[in-house]
């Protein structure tokens, strides 16, 4: 059978980024409604194109829940690594069977707006409690996968870059104070210094 190919070579190429150049994931705006997407085969597909243009792609994940300076270097960092950041946010669900009834104390769709917002991030997606273990990463296959110390163990780290993924970077924990922590501050009613809100202490007589 003869016949011609169409698409290939540096005609694709071509193609594939006026396509992810108007699809507003490189831009500096939000651009949450490009930014978030649920579909993980749409995510691999993305992922796809991304690399005919030979971009290095890192993927992290969290529950960003009162998005503070930790986390916003810890992007940061995580972004270093590569060319396009996708970041897995942990859905309400899945963090209340987590961390409690009481948790997160932002919403998740709020949460993913402000994820979008941090400099560097290419898309976000949400992680559901129903998702199979390690979905995402197989559904991006990053050249880098960022993490936290406590996320994976040996075995695991060596069971991810055998099968799912370049490398697995291991960062250490960039904030201060955790979530929790100034969680249960606010419940006491003290400042981060540790010192008691003026509004809130005691009044003489």
């Amino acid at each position: 059978m003869t016949g011609h190919t169409v698409g290939t070579g540096r005609s694709r190429t071509t193609a594939v980024e006026i396509s992810l150049a108007n699809s507003g994931l490189f831009g500096d705006e939000s651009n949450f409604e490009q930014r978030y997407i649920q579909d993980f085969q749409r995510i691999t597909e993305i992922v796809t194109a991304l690399r005919v243009l030979d971009m290095r792609v890192v993927l992290t994940s969290g529950s960003f829940d009162i998005l503070h300076e930790g986390h916003s270097m810890y992007l940061e960092a995580a972004r270093k690594f590569g060319d396009f950041l996708i970041v897995g946010l942990d859905s309400d669900e899945k963090i209340r069977a987590r961390k409690g009834p009481n948790r997160p104390a932002v919403p998740e769709m709020e949460r993913l707006r402000m994820v979008t917002h941090q400099r560097g991030v290419g898309l976000v997606t949400l992680k559901n409690l129903s998702d199979a273990r390690w979905s995402l990463i197989q559904a991006v296959r990053p050249d880098v996968l960022v993490a936290t110390e406590d996320t994976y163990t040996e075995v695991e780290i060596k069971e991810l870059e055998d099968g799912y993924c370049g490398k697995v970077i291991v960062l250490e924990r960039m904030a201060t104070v955790s979530t929790s922590a100034r969680l249960r501050r606010i419940q006491l009613g003290l400042t981060d210094s540790g010192a008691t809100h003026p509004t809130d202490a005691p009044q003489g007589e």
